[in-house]
């Protein structure tokens, strides 16, 4: 058996997995959630249930990722007890990845081509309502968005195809950390614009009020559902970089470290959003919307607009791609790890699998936008079964996997997820682990639903 490739450093991983968390579900969604419940109020909610029940599951993904040395397509064959069928979670997990990227990458697509648009100045002089008519323009025009999606895959089959070390790990540290910087530049732009202190206010300190308004169980079902999302726990694009780490450093320190730095960023971007918000009199419950239709205004008041604009756009999309590569690393890895494949092989198989089954979302928007899947459109069913449905799904099979006999059982994980220096997971979580955090994942998963 071919020897598996490691990552050169543990910097590496760390900010590859937290790549692989940073994204969209940070700079894009948490944003306008924080906004539309409450602000601080959901802040705190939102941290408290990153760490019950992000973190446990992301230790767990890590564990079972480095313990069978092996993608998620053939982790339980290695680990699971003779006769059991926890390995047929593979197909749901591989599923979940592939449906994740088929609407991502157009979403990602949006951030790469609005680089380009504030560079050119496309929104100088617009009005709120041209700058909402040229994002609907957008996505009506299935080429201009095909073009992008494109862009987009070749970006992360480009770096997947050099390998995990010289391509993955190398160029995702760089991107890292540029966008580290840049979003410390942009943040400390926004908190220094005039009347940005009703926005810090409103974002950081707690307002019970606000969090009633928006209905305190709908809040806290948001942050918990956000705790997921955020991670992207359950479906295996975790544990594929647990399988290139050595056992010198236990995971659970490990996973709070990812889990601090996605954490980080995610606050961030708020210093970012809602300090420009409140300074320009914009509604920071907007919605999806906020991040497309919003900002070009913000950057059209704005001195320096055009520049401070297209940075905003470059760290989105740092963000995006970010994610975008690690999970492409997790689908590659799926025919190399089941059948043996080369990586040239599963590259040259993923350039022709990924656009063709990316191509319903893009047209779903426009030729397509008829059609409806239980009443949704085509890119927001993909979007509600990955999140709603597969995210918190795999994450209970992950968890019931480490924690019962009938599965991998809680003595093998916890020798694995302890293993090595750092922070280890206590012996009285096993209660909590065992019997609470699934009811809780069950509640997630129906509330989701419904």
């Amino acid at each position: 058996m071919k020897e598996r490739e490691k990552f050169s450093t543990r910097l590496g991983f760390l900010l590859i997995s937290a790549g692989c968390a940073i994204g969209l579900g940070n700079v894009w969604r948490f944003p306008y959630i924080t906004g539309k419940y409450g602000g601080g109020a959901f802040l705190m909610v939102y941290l408290f249930f990153l760490v019950v029940l992000g973190l446990p599951v992301m230790v767990m993904e890590f564990s079972v990722g480095r313990g069978s040395q092996r993608s998620v397509a053939t982790s339980f064959n290695v680990l699971e007890p003779k006769g059991s069928k926890w390995h047929l979670h593979r197909y749901t997990a591989m599923a979940g990845n592939y449906i994740l990227m088929m609407c991502y990458t157009t979403i990602a697509g949006w951030m790469v081509a609005y680089i380009f648009k504030l560079a050119k100045g496309d929104f100088v002089g617009k009005d709120a309502a041209a700058v909402g008519e040229a994002f609907a323009k957008m996505q009506t025009n299935p080429g201009e968005n095909l073009f992008w999606m494109l862009v987009t895959i070749a970006i992360g089959l480009f770096v997947c195809s050099l390998g995990l070390e010289k391509g993955v790990e190398k160029i995702t540290k760089v991107m890292m950390v540029i966008l580290m910087v840049l979003m410390l530049a942009l943040a400390f732009r926004a908190v220094t614009l005039p009347g940005a202190g009703e926005g810090l206010a409103f974002y950081l300190i707690p307002d019970m009020e606000s969090m009633k308004e928006a209905g305190i169980r709908e809040t806290i079902m948001a942050a918990m559902g956000q705790s997921f999302f955020t991670l992207s726990t359950g479906i295996g694009s975790l544990a594929i970089f647990g399988s290139y780490i050595g056992k010198e450093r236990s995971l659970t320190g490990e996973a709070l470290h990812v889990m601090l730095l996605d954490t980080f960023v995610a606050v961030i971007a708020g210093l970012i959003i809602f300090p420009s918000c409140f300074a320009f009199g914009v509604n920071p419950g907007e919605g999806p919307g906020l991040v497309f239709l919003t900002l070009p205004n913000i950057f059209n008041e704005m001195a320096g607009g055009l520049i401070w604009g297209s940075l905003f756009f470059l760290f989105m999309s740092f963000a995006a791609l970010s994610t975008v590569i690690a999970v492409f690393q997790n689908i590659l890895s799926f025919g190399m790890d089941l059948w043996g494949w080369s990586l040239k092989k599963a590259v040259i198989v993923n350039t022709i699998a990924l656009p063709l089954l990316s191509v319903p979302c893009v047209l779903g928007l426009n030729v397509w936008s008829h059609i409806q899947i239980f009443g949704r459109s085509i890119m927001d069913f993909e979007d509600f079964t990955v999140s709603n449905i597969l995210l918190p799904l795999g994450s209970l099979i992950y968890l019931l996997f480490c924690v019962t006999r009938y599965g991998w059982g809680w003595d093998n994980f916890i020798k694995e997820a302890n293993a090595g220096e750092g922070l280890k997971v206590p012996k009285w979580s096993r209660f909590y682990l065992t019997w609470i955090l699934p009811v809780l994942i069950l509640v997630i998963f129906i509330s989701g639903l419904f």
